[in-house]
């Protein structure tokens, strides 16, 4: 039995859901640790029908397969509606989720309990990213990006050449 295998030879599923807009570093922290605990990691793109987001949600499931093309076991794609549905959907019996600061972390653990209420048989996982990536945010590389800031060492490069084209074109 392989450490990401069940003890029912079962293979280890973990969603990794997210906006991801852009997928940064600290977010491919996680992926990247993640690939090494369950069989396949499934980075999930949350959509929501009235939100634009900085990126289209199939440009960004795009990126995150450029960034995550070194690891065989992990894929991209959109969901909506609940995290759990979407879990049973796709055979998961984990939910990642990344720990930047304890202010994340009051939030984080009410949506692990109430996910854990709504699908008991689904664990949430939380991962800690390396210190140096603790400040990454999505929406600092945003708003960096948008006063004209270098975020070249905050994402993966797919996702630099597609900020660099979209402030050329704005």
């Amino acid at each position: 039995m392989s450490a990401s295998t069940s003890a029912d030879g079962s293979r280890r599923i973990a969603v990794y859901p997210g906006s991801f807009d852009p997928i940064t570093v600290g977010h491919l922290d996680i992926v990247e640790r993640a690939a090494t605990l369950f069989d396949e990691v499934v980075v999930a793109i949350g959509t929501h029908p009235t939100k634009r987001g900085y990126f289209p949600a199939e440009e960004r499931v795009r990126l995150i397969e450029a960034a995550v093309e070194h690891l065989p076991n992990v894929r991209a794609t959109r969901f909506g509606g609940l995290v759990v549905n979407f879990c049973r959907e796709v055979g998961a019996r984990a939910i990642v989720r990344g720990l930047r600061a304890v202010a994340d972390f009051e939030v984080e653990f009410q949506m692990g309990l109430m996910n854990r209420d709504m699908a008991p048989e689904i664990e949430t996982v939380f991962l800690i990213p390396r210190p140096e990536l603790q400040m990454v945010s999505s929406s600092l590389v945003r708003e960096i990006a948008g006063h004209g800031g270098d975020v070249e060492r905050y994402v993966p490069a797919a996702v630099f050449e597609a900020i660099v084209a979209r402030t050329k074109d704005s």
